[in-house]
């Protein structure tokens, strides 16, 4: 007996792809054959579509204060983009600042997340201070409440994120004993504001400047830097939004002499060149770091099809028209990021039915990987005990991105005109439909916190 039977379609695993029906009861899945028949609950026929696990979005920034303002997409509009996508579960990254505790910061932000998530959620938590090194001996009760990850900035100095070689050092410390993991932005602060001020005294200042100012050798240096303490220290490191190809290179050095070192990076640095910030509309692209030139765009598609990039996520992090315009002629005052959340799980799908990767692929990336390398347990594949976290997929369908086909609450976004092949059709979240053909048909609120293990 199930509430929900899925006949017909064809599964995608990372492995293997084969023709099954699934049967879902109480929101996991009960049951995977050739014919589970049609007797229970509502069937669901997925004749030429092929059925996936909910992606997973390990980067974004919902609510987030940056620059003056707040990213344009809540809790509740950026959920509900996230399951429009394919996207089941979410990540947010909660900001820890000076004097204030771990599990402090991720209640607060779960207090604010739990009445509108529409798809599951879970935390990073950023570290800004150690508040004189007891923050450390807060790791061990934020892993048991199942935030097993924490970010640190090599970057953003001024803004008082940023931290230290040596606070870095025992945050990875601290994470390696507490069988956590540690994300790292990597990029070079010092080298960033010289260039900076170097630009604004020459009067140089439209967004392609932002692009000169940290452009691939301030990134990967910093990408070597972080790499080298978590290999001095015997630590796991996830370096998030990889962009650059030296940095690349160091990286999946270190994976290759067996070091546990993961790759993220996202779909605007696969897709565009740091060209974009010479369009009238650069300013709209400004995210840190910034895409890069064409060899490092190269680089990451190559990586991700030799299996040396771990996860694709978004960093999503948009903001309204009228706050990128505060930095039309002074590119320091673009407030930081872009918009991603709905279109990662069908960007990745289209390059798929392109043939640039397997379906697959896709699925390890934006799935498979993110759950066992964050300890979702009970999410990122299709199979019987995990939660019936499933996307009905048309590979014929022709999609293209428009702000006012998408479910976010920004104003524009960089992928508009983009012409994706194929589309999700169906998104469903614990067994319950939450998007149908366009529209968002779930409940805010919905969505569930995941505690998740240590793994990796």
């Amino acid at each position: 007996m199930f509430d929900l039977i899925i006949k017909n379609g064809v599964l995608v695993t990372p492995s293997v792809t084969y023709r099954a029906d699934i049967g879902v009861w109480n929101g996991t899945i009960a049951a995977i054959g050739a014919d589970l028949g049609t007797e229970g609950g509502s069937i669901k026929d997925a004749e030429g579509k092929y059925v996936l696990p909910g992606a997973i979005d390990a980067h974004t920034h919902l609510a987030m204060p940056f620059g003056g303002t707040v990213s344009a997409d809540g809790y509740l509009s950026g959920t509900r983009a996230a399951a429009c996508g394919g996207v089941t579960t979410v990540f947010d990254y909660p900001m820890q600042k000076k004097g204030k505790g771990i599990l402090e910061t991720v209640k607060a932000r779960q207090e604010l997340c739990a009445p509108e998530a529409c798809v599951d959620y879970a935390f990073h938590c950023c570290i800004t201070d150690l508040n004189g090194g007891a923050l450390l001996e807060e790791f061990q009760a934020a892993v048991d409440y199942g935030v097993t990850s924490f970010k640190c900035f090599l970057v953003y100095k001024k803004e008082g994120m940023m931290v230290d070689d040596a606070t870095l050092i025992k945050v990875l410390l601290k994470a390696k004993e507490t069988g956590a993991i540690t994300n790292i932005h990597a990029e070079n602060p010092d080298v960033i504001d010289m260039n900076i001020a170097k630009f604004l005294s020459e009067g140089k200042t439209s967004p392609w400047y932002h692009y000169l100012s940290r452009p691939e050798f301030v990134e990967a240096e910093a990408d070597k830097r972080a790499v080298h303490w978590a290999k001095s220290v015997g630590a796991p490191l996830y370096i998030v939004h990889m962009a650059d190809k030296e940095g690349l290179e160091a990286a999946v050095a270190a994976k290759r002499e067996g070091h546990k070192i993961y790759i993220e990076t996202c779909p605007q640095y696969l897709e565009y060149t740091c060209e974009v910030y010479k369009r009238e509309d650069g300013r709209n692209f400004v995210c840190s770091p910034p895409m890069k030139g064409e060899e490092s765009r190269q680089a990451l598609w190559d990586a991700i099809r030799k299996g040396d990039i771990d996860t694709v996520a978004t960093d999503h992090c948009p903001f309204m028209s009228y706050e990128k315009d505060w930095g039309k002629d002074d590119f320091t005052k673009i407030p930081n990021g872009c918009a991603g959340i709905e279109n990662l799980y069908p960007y990745m799908l289209s390059a798929a039915n392109e043939g640039k990767i397997s379906f697959g692929r896709a699925v390890e990336l934006c799935a498979e990987n993110p759950a066992r390398i964050f300890g979702c347990a009970q999410k990122g594949s299709l199979t019987v005990g995990k939660d019936a976290d499933i996307v009905l997929y048309d590979p014929n369908l022709s999609f293209t991105v428009s702000v006012k086909n998408m479910h976010s609450d920004y104003d524009h976004t960089i992928w508009e005109g983009k012409t994706l092949q194929g589309y999700p059709a169906e998104t469903y979240v614990r067994g319950k439909l939450v998007y149908k053909d366009g529209a968002f048909v779930g409940t805010p609120g919905y969505g569930r916190f995941v505690k998740r293990e240590t793994s990796g």
